[in-house]
This record gives C-alpha cells, sequence and structure tokens, in this order.
C-alpha cells in the first residue's frame, strides 16, 4: 500500500511542477545497479551507434546510489533493481527533485553455490536459515560435511533489499555472512569458495558457479514470466521528472522492440 502511494504521490507532483532537469546536449550519464548495468551497457552501445552525436557515461555503485545521483542531480538516469523508498522519495522532493520509476526489465535472483556443491535444490525456508546463521553445515541439508560460507550483497544493493524482502522476509542476514559490492564480485568469490553460497541476478549466471533451484524451480525467464519461481521483481531506471529529450529518446529505446531484445541479450528478462 506505502509503494502504491508513493508512486501516486511521484505521478501526481509532475503535474506540479514547473521545469525538469534533461540530459546535457550530446551527453548522458547513467549510474547505480550492477544488476541494470548489463542491460544499461547493450542498450548505449546500441544508441551510440544509431546516435553517433551522443555519448553516454556508465557506473555501477548499486541501486542506492543511482536513485541518490538522481536525487543530487548528478545523473540523468538512476539504475535501480528495486522501487524507490520513501526516506529517499523524502529527500528527494525536499531538494525539488521528483524520482520518476520506468520499469525496463524483469528480473529473478539465483541462489548460487560453488560447481563441486552437490546440492541441486533448497527450499526458501532453508535460504532463509542458512542466511540467518541457523544451519551452518552443508550435511544439513542433503551434502557434504563442509561448513557453508554465507556470502550477500552489501546494504546499498537492490538485490540485497529483494532477498530480505522475498527470502529473509524482513528478517536479518547473519553478521557473519561475507559482501560483496557487485553480482561480478559474488560469482568470483563463489567460483574461489567451495563451501559458499551467494545470490546473483540471472544475467550474472555462468559456467564458473552452479545454480541452485528453489522449491524444485530453476530460476529463468520462463519461469519468472509464468509465476512459478518466488524470487524474482522488476528492474527500473529513474529520471527527474518526466524524461525530455535525450533522456525520453534513450528510456523510449529501451521499451522498444529492439530493445527489449537487448535486454535478452543482456541476460535479463523483457517486459514483453
Amino acid at each position: 500500500m506505502k509503494k502504491s502511494l508513493w508512486f501516486t504521490a511521484l505521478v501526481s507532483t509532475l503535474f506540479l511542477a514547473a521545469s525538469v532537469t534533461t540530459a546535457s546536449a550530446g551527453r548522458l550519464v547513467l549510474k547505480g545497479s550492477t544488476t541494470v548495468l548489463p542491460i544499461a551497457q547493450k542498450i548505449s552501445e546500441a544508441y551510440m551507434a544509431s546516435h553517433p552525436e551522443v555519448k553516454i557515461s556508465l557506473s555501477g555503485g548499486g541501486s542506492g546510489n543511482g536513485i541518490k545521483a538522481v536525487i543530487d542531480q548528478t545523473a540523468d538516469i538512476g539504475n535501480s533493481s528495486r522501487f524507490i523508498k520513501g526516506k529517499e522519495v523524502k529527500l528527494a522532493t525536499g531538494k525539488g527533485v521528483l524520482p520518476v520509476p520506468h520499469r525496463i526489465a524483469l528480473d529473478c535472483i539465483v541462489p548460487v553455490v560453488h560447481p563441486d556443491n552437490p546440492v541441486k535444490d533448497l527450499s526458501l525456508d532453508q535460504l532463509k536459515q542458512i542466511y540467518l546463521g541457523k544451519i551452518t553445515n552443508w550435511k544439513q541439508v542433503g551434502g557434504s560435511d563442509k561448513k557453508i560460507v554465507v556470502i550477500s550483497r552489501d546494504s546499498s544493493s537492490g538485490t540485497f533489499d529483494a532477498w530480505k524482502s522475498l527470502v529473509m522476509k524482513k528478517e536479518r542476514v547473519t553478521p557473519r555472512a561475507l559482501t560483496q559490492p557487485s553480482n561480478g564480485g559474488l560469482v568470483t568469490q563463489v567460483a574461489t569458495t567451495k563451501g559458499a553460497i551467494a545470490y546473483i541476478a540471472l544475467g550474472y549466471m555462468n559456467e564458473e558457479v552452479k545454480a541452485i533451484r528453489v522449491d524444485g524451480v530453476m530460476g529463468s525467464a520462463e519461469t519468472t514470466l509464468n509465476g512459478r519461481y518466488p524470487i524474482s521483481r522488476p528492474l527500473f531506471m529513474f529520471t527527474n521528472g518526466w524524461p525530455k529529450g535525450e533522456t525520453l529518446s534513450f528510456i523510449n529505446f529501451i521499451l522498444s522492440k529492439k530493445g527489449q531484445a537487448l535486454v535478452e541479450e543482456a541476460g535479463s528478462i523483457s517486459l514483453y
């Protein structure tokens, strides 16, 4: 209910705005989510190929930093794998900034382990108990007698927020968990740590790690779209006010048929 109220308030406020920021002529700056970053890279390459007069700057840093960049007006677009929080709305409106969400793709979060780990399936509750620190050895879930090394994203991550909501049910991840600032960092650490478990965006899956089924369902585009996979979420780009000029053109390109095909090429799930 709160999320709906925030969105309604944001949209309503647009009609009160005298002006909004637009991209500098011939330049776009995108910051934020490492989950959205591969999409932004694919889209930016294609966009600049067809708009050679436009230069696009990309950086990661997490969803919180992407939204903050829009609020601080240091980016034209803030990439985020979560919706904006109430405290961020309050901060933004206090600065005269009107963050508007644009849903650009879907994603599922996949638990991953080292390829040598024999475990293939975990329930949502088992994942929660592992991340609470209550299940500490792989033999407790049908695996080898090996200590579980819990790895999580940092708190600025939208993927962390989704995991906390969908898996942890708002309970805190064990303080013994190791943290990584990016999806890529998680993949690298799991690939080199035999007892490790982490969770990553679908677009970062590769042969270096092994995906774990959740309640018997493998995370994929198909199981996300049909609602069977339980750890799924939308991906967003935020702008200050309704976009204009180059920013609007860029957002429209992402939502076009060609743009959504590039979303899939980046490893995420298209909207249609």
